[in-house]
């Protein structure tokens, strides 16, 4: 039995947990949703009820939503190989403080922006506000970004956390909806995302969320949610 994670596309925040999962170099599946699909598989309802992702279904049959609580679960999963970080030491604080920061400030500042971009019957007016606010409230989160990536390689210093896997994720949408010039406006940030494009867990994820194909040495690829109609009757 392996754990089987529900990611969402298009440009999903469970990219990062992807990403990852590949670092943890441990066995998993994958599953795929299609989030602008309407309606979703009554099947997922038993994966998360509120119909969002990622979901992350453990080999004991508990089902974990929200990419914080999978990103630290995974974490507990590391400790074994130098990815993972000790609870109760300084820099799992800080972990959990760099992921409580990405999970609720950076994602957050892009609700607008995603608004204006998928809802319709917006009045140019209303596109245009929602823009504004958006990128006002990235433009924050990235100066703090910034800073923090100053002189170090990665968000926790010289060392790789699953902190740099969701930032994978998501400092993605800032290019995607065509905010800033980050070479030119955030050197530093610019300079860490080509570094993560560069990495096969992050090259191997874009991959997969576009439908190509794609080697990993540890995911068994995918599983469909009529496949999983067993284990889903049991949650």
């Amino acid at each position: 039995m392996q754990p089987i994670l529900f990611y969402g596309v298009p440009q999903g925040c469970s990219f990062g947990s992807i990403v990852a999962l590949e670092w943890l170099d441990q066995p998993y599946l994958l599953n795929r949703i299609d989030m602008l699909k309407r309606p979703w598989d009554p099947l997922y309802t038993g994966i998360n009820p509120l119909l969002q992702t990622p979901a992350l279904l453990l080999e004991d049959g508990r089902v974990l939503s929200q990419s914080l609580a999978i990103l630290l679960h995974l974490n507990g999963r590391a400790l074994h190989n130098g990815l993972g970080i000790a609870p109760g030491t300084p820099d799992y604080d800080r972990l959990v403080q760099t992921l409580a920061f990405l999970n609720t400030d950076f994602f957050a500042a892009f609700i607008p922006l995603w608004k204006a971009y998928e809802l319709e019957g917006l009045s140019e007016a209303e596109q245009k506000l929602l823009r504004m606010l958006g990128r006002e409230d990235v433009s924050k989160c990235c100066t703090h970004l910034e800073r923090v990536l100053t002189g170090q390689q990665w968000l926790l210093g010289e060392r790789r956390s699953l902190a740099d896997a969701y930032l994978a994720g998501i400092g993605r949408w800032v290019d995607y909806l065509q905010l800033f010039d980050l070479q030119h406006d955030f050197p530093n940030l610019d300079r860490y995302l080509r570094q993560l494009t560069d990495d096969p867990a992050v090259a191997y994820a874009w991959a997969v969320e576009r439908g190509e194909e794609a080697y990993s040495d540890v995911s068994a690829g995918h599983i469909s949610l009529a496949a999983l109609q067993p284990r889903l009757a049991a949650l």
